[in-house]
């Protein structure tokens, strides 16, 4: 993997996020261009079966933000 030169040592864990919130922005664009591995097959089938049998709480991704963003502050 080649070594962009970006300030992480320098940055706080709120401009990490936003800049993994960017990446994965631009990512999304194109989901066909990324591949998925087997075993992420298998961890999203068990999450479904978890949802599905109600063994699972979810939030809505603002309110995971902030909890994240707080845990991490």
């Amino acid at each position: 993997m080649r070594a962009l030169p970006l300030p992480l040592n320098e940055m706080t864990a709120t401009e990490k996020l936003d800049l993994m919130e960017l990446l994965w922005e631009d990512l999304s664009r194109n989901p066909a261009d990324i591949p998925s591995p087997e075993w992420h097959k298998e961890v999203l089938d068990e999450c479904r079966r978890r949802a599905e049998a109600g063994e699972e709480q979810f939030i809505d991704w603002e309110a995971a933000r902030r909890e994240i963003i707080k845990r991490t502050t």
